[in-house]
């Protein structure tokens, strides 16, 4: 099967396309022929800095949708033929840029129908983390002001849609052009990060999702009301300099069959959509990466296979 494989660390042009030896799903596993797989600002970063996964040679996606070609010992819950999406185990080697990807079964969950591979494709990393920082810890409910950073961003778009569903007003910085795109998502107060200092617009609010780090999660615990929550997607020290009375949390995704089946209903009814920023063929994913790199995505990129 033919796979994106890098041999060494570096910029776009490091990524192959190499032909590599199908896997065989093993007990509790299924065998995915990939449609789509979506691109996350974690891919290029691995791709040029290794990160978690060490040195390559690796193959780089999380993201899945695709239809599943068999099943191993034990599976239960999809069928030769299903259509599904989900996401690989983060931030182990995932492998999604490729033909073919095994995973236990639960790894994944029905795709909605209401949408089509591009759009399941580039749902899961994003749309997970997403949930798990505002549903699993965070416990949005109707009536309290969320903050999300970088709101028009891959996490960010997502976790706007996921807030407004849950009935949360939600504020988001974006720089001005994007700001039509924001209110288009639900989006109450738009913030222009390069025109103001968000700390001194928004304030009393219940729920921060920063997912930029930096200096952003410790100035963002200034504008939380007593009893709020900041949950960071960048590894740091924050829970070490919160205030009393507000908590600080860091969070990294995990595949979650759970919260897939909530993402995919809210899918379904047209409730979470994501905006797709590029597509490219599989044989593209250099100049996916190149788009990555530019820091000017709005959404999602996505490889169709």
């Amino acid at each position: 099967m033919r796979a994106v494989r890098q041999d060494v660390l570096g910029g776009p042009d490091v990524l192959e396309i190499v032909e590599v030896d199908r896997p065989e799903p093993g007990p509790t596993e299924v065998l995915v022929r990939v449609r789509a797989a979506g691109l996350n600002p974690t891919d290029w970063k691995h791709r040029a800095g290794g990160g978690l996964l060490g040195e390559p040679p690796f193959v780089l996606g999380w993201d899945v949708s695709g239809v599943v070609e068999r099943t191993g010992a034990g599976v239960t819950i999809h069928k030769p033929g299903d259509e599904v999406f989900g996401m690989l185990r983060y931030p182990f080697e995932g492998g999604s840029h490729a033909e073919y990807v095994t995973a236990p079964s639960r790894t994944f969950a029905a795709k909605p129908s209401a949408v089509d591979h591009v759009q399941a494709g580039a749902l899961p990393l994003a749309a997970l983390t997403a949930w798990q920082a505002l549903v699993d810890t965070a416990e949005v409910r109707e009536g309290q002001r969320v903050l999300v950073h970088a709101a028009a961003g891959g996490v960010g778009h997502l976790a706007v849609q996921i807030a407004k569903a849950r009935g949360a007003y939600v504020l988001g910085t974006a720089s001005a052009p994007k700001h039509g795109f924001l209110r288009r998502l639900g989006v109450d107060e738009p913030i222009d990060y390069r025109a103001v200092d968000f700390t001194e617009v928004a304030e009393n609010v219940d729920v921060v999702l920063d997912t930029i780090g930096g200096d952003y999660g410790p100035r963002s615990l200034r504008v939380l009301r007593p009893g709020g929550v900041l949950v960071s997607l960048v590894l740091s020290r924050l829970a070490d300099i919160a205030a009393d009375g507000v908590r600080a949390e860091t969070l990294l995704v995990e595949p979650d069959h759970h919260a897939l089946t909530q993402i995919a209903a809210l899918a379904e009814a047209g409730t979470l959509r994501a905006e797709i920023d590029s597509v490219f063929p599989l044989e593209d994913a250099a100049k996916a990466h190149e788009r990555g790199d530019t820091g000017r995505v709005t959404g999602k990129i996505v490889l169709t296979v």
